[in-house]
């Protein structure tokens, strides 16, 4: 393997008993583990949420919903927040995947294969609240709520939910609570007209720290759960709210690769492709073989760092598809099959996440998911 990510089950765990800390056992954690379990590995993360006592789960797709289910215990549910494949509806509803209803054409379609399947389709009103990207609009939801008395044995509301649009920011504040009030607004609505709603959930990661009244039934969390705040802002925020600057979070994943090659260049020779990286003095380099086909980006060209025997290397010219060149002259014996990492900790020094992104100029959501599912992710304590 030239490189491996290591996802580390305790650090899952800690975060997950932190996030219900907050919410309470009233409150459900539904584990967002759309993105390949934002590039950790559904193979990994599922079965070790579920053994902390996570029964709910959400994904994007139909196609990540087929990817995830195999992992999952029995009585375990599995939620789809966007698209669904017409041709995977059949599938969805003989296997008790809930799914989000964006349009009625969806809810149209699903109930067609519900009548033929004889079984109740499991629905989540996905709400239009001002975020203008997916959710019925109050027209629509007028015919959905027609359909669903019409074909009330076929299909049942399991909850009702919207997107906020910037929770992660307080600048988004007055949108954020707009779309609040218009969503308890269509919740009066349905109740009007006698629509058992199910569960209410509307918090992501970035709300169910900074507006706990949000939590309702259910919070909906993502990169919470793997160590991350959504943003610095949101971090900031909670901290001085339990005047506390102690992160309770704990990083799920280190990176990791070895040394292929150590090599010296002489003063004034090129390194790597182009004209990049002179060498200004006589130097030691060493070859890693991970490059941008494996997630560590171009942009990291001369300007990224690994750790090898505990000392930050950086990175020295441009970052090719397959390998990347560090300078190591100033260390201390550096040989082929060294451990080098590239995300996480070695020796009482580290390279976070959040460094990495920001090197990158990304948020840490971004590289999370670009991680290739090829790198292979292996379980550890």
């Amino acid at each position: 393997m030239n490189s491996v990510i290591e996802i580390k089950k305790s650090a899952l765990e800690n975060n997950y008993r932190f996030i219900k800390s907050l919410v309470g056992d009233d409150v459900t954690v539904c584990a967002v583990v759309k993105g390949n379990a934002y590039g950790h590995g559904v193979e990994q993360v599922l079965p070790a949420l579920q053994s902390y006592g996570v029964n709910h789960f959400a994904v994007f797709s139909s196609a990540e919903a087929l990817q995830c289910f195999r992992y999952l215990r029995d009585n375990v549910k599995l939620m789809i927040m966007g698209f669904v494949e017409h041709a995977h509806l059949r599938w969805i509803i003989e296997n008790e995947i809930e799914f989000y209803v964006y349009s009625c054409e969806i809810l149209k379609s699903a109930l067609s294969i519900a009548q033929l399947v004889n079984t109740k389709a499991l629905v989540h009103l996905d709400l239009e609240t001002g975020m203008n990207r997916t959710g019925l609009t109050e027209k629509e939801l007028d015919k959905c709520i027609s359909l669903i008395k019409k074909y009330e044995e076929y299909v049942e509301v399991r909850g009702v939910t919207t997107h906020f649009a910037g929770a992660e920011s307080i600048a988004n504040y007055v949108r954020v609570m707009d779309q609040y009030s218009r969503y308890k607004e269509r919740i009066k609505y349905l109740e009007k007209h006698n629509i058992d709603i199910g569960s209410r959930h509307v918090a992501s990661s970035a709300a169910t720290i900074i507006y706990p009244d949000t939590r309702l039934d259910m919070v909906r969390v993502g990169v919470l759960l793997y160590g991350y705040w959504p943003t610095r802002e949101i971090w900031i925020q909670y901290a001085r709210s339990v005047k506390n600057h102690s992160n309770p979070l704990q990083r799920s994943i280190v990176w990791k690769s070895s040394v292929m090659v150590v090599k010296d260049v002489e003063e004034g020779e090129f390194v790597g492709y182009g004209l990049g990286y002179q060498a200004p003095q006589d130097m030691k380099i060493m070859i890693v073989p991970v490059g941008y086909v494996d997630g560590y980006s171009r942009s990291l060209s001369n300007n990224g760092h690994v750790l090898v025997n505990g000392q930050r290397a950086d990175v020295i010219g441009s970052i090719n598809m397959n390998m990347v060149l560090c300078n190591i002259s100033d260390h201390d014996s550096v040989s082929p099959g060294d451990e080098v990492i590239l995300i996480g900790a070695q020796n009482g020094n580290e390279i976070t996440f959040n460094s990495f992104a920001e090197m990158n100029n990304a948020m840490n959501y971004e590289i999370l998911a670009r991680l290739p599912e090829h790198v292979p992710r292996i379980s550890v304590l």
